[in-house]
């Protein structure tokens, strides 16, 4: 609409001039038709950068309310992992603080066995903040602390985390691969697992993994960030889901 009304106003200010009017009253014309022009050239600038904006919010709207979905499903997920880690952390410890040539309690490790080859590590719901930025629509978060939140929480605090459990993760491996070279049968339902965890090349392995601290430190820092954003978006938009 506006687009139609410049271009009839345009087409009157050519007119204007060929007017039998006084030269005075030509100019007079002029200028107002200048002015019809610049306002509705003005006003459908406004139309449609708060059209732009609206749909900016919308859209910021959305992720944000969907970002506090993915976070409270990885914080669910945090939370394992780090009882999984803890438990990781008794089995190691107890591998290793027996008495030289003390045998390995059947029982007690019936308890721990699974723990110390299981792999665990966090796999981000990050999927809607990865094409959120890729867009380049961070910037329209408004809260710009709530912004540089999320982008230490993605790109600092969580490859963080991911890198420290999967340093945890390759030194597993490796005990897994040594026990697994080394495990033979002795009847035919009994291996020397037992005995092989008991060698002193378990040990020095199994002793890098006793210790869990600066893993589940890393998860309760990301999860400390997780739940601030949390909080900034239920201030934003109260409890959406």
């Amino acid at each position: 609409m506006a687009e139609q009304e410049v271009i009839k106003h345009t087409k009157k200010i050519f007119g204007i001039w060929g007017s039998k009017k006084g030269f005075w009253h030509k100019v007079g014309d002029f200028f107002l038709e200048i002015v019809i022009i610049v306002f509705a050239v003005s006003l459908s600038i406004y139309l449609h950068d708060r059209s732009e904006s609206k749909h900016q919010q919308h859209e910021t709207k959305e992720f944000l309310v969907g970002l506090k979905q993915d976070l409270e499903t990885d914080i669910t997920e945090m939370k394992a992992d780090i009882q999984s880690f803890e438990k990781s952390s008794k089995g190691f410890s107890y591998v290793t603080s027996r008495k030289i040539n003390e045998p390995l309690h059947p029982d007690s490790m019936r308890k721990y066995i699974n723990w110390l080859f299981n792999t665990t590590g966090l796999v981000p719901n990050s999927g809607r903040f990865e094409g959120f930025k890729s867009s380049g629509k961070i910037g329209t978060i408004a809260d710009k602390e709530l912004q540089n939140n999320i982008m230490d929480l993605y790109q600092e605090n969580i490859p963080n985390l991911i890198s420290s459990t999967n340093f945890y993760t390759v030194k597993k491996q490796k005990l897994w691969e040594y026990v697994a070279g080394s495990t033979k049968r002795v009847t035919d339902s009994t291996t020397n697992l037992l005995a092989v965890l008991a060698t002193d090349q378990s040990f020095n392995i199994s002793i890098t993994l006793t210790s869990v601290k600066e893993i589940i430190d890393r998860y309760d820092t990301c999860i400390a960030k997780m739940k601030t954003i949390i909080e900034a978006i239920n201030k934003e938009y109260g409890e959406e889901h």
